[in-house]
């Protein structure tokens, strides 16, 4: 086999747009930071810039790009990992959105607004999480 012919192997498998984009528990990140940014952080107190404002921007990032980098990584264990570090950045987000709300910086109904999308974060991660789970299962009962 030539390597012209690897090449085109390789290149015929590789899928350009399916990557973590695809992934339903990073688009609910995607959504859920968005909301942080766009509804929550603008209306905060001057006060709260260099510590709750920092700390929500922290769990945001953190959620979309660990999951990104669990996706990138070659082994399952690994990506599960990454998978679940970016569940502990959704809990965090659920208690800095109480804070806010005990803090009376947001509205109940925004609060409330917040929490739906964390939920949904949260499961349809959780759910990922069993999926990639299953598979590391299946792939060592194969090998």
């Amino acid at each position: 086999m030539d390597a012209g012919h690897v090449f085109s192997e390789a290149a015929a498998r590789y899928e350009e747009h399916k990557d973590f984009t695809g992934l339903v528990c990073w688009q609910d990140a995607r959504k859920l930071k968005l909301f942080f940014y766009e509804k929550i952080i603008p209306f905060l107190p001057g006060e709260e810039k260099f510590n709750l404002v920092q700390q929500i921007r922290r769990c945001c990032i953190s959620t979309t790009a660990n999951i990104t980098e669990g996706y990138g990584r070659y082994h399952y264990q690994e990506g599960i990992q990454f998978y679940r570090i970016a569940r502990g950045s959704v809990y965090e987000l659920k208690d800095h959105l109480i804070s806010c709300l005990d803090l009376n910086y947001i509205d109940p109904q925004l609060y409330k607004q917040g929490l739906q999308l964390i939920e949904k974060s949260k499961i349809s991660l959780n759910g990922f999480i069993n999926y990639v789970k299953n598979r590391k299962e299946d792939f060592k009962k194969q090998h």
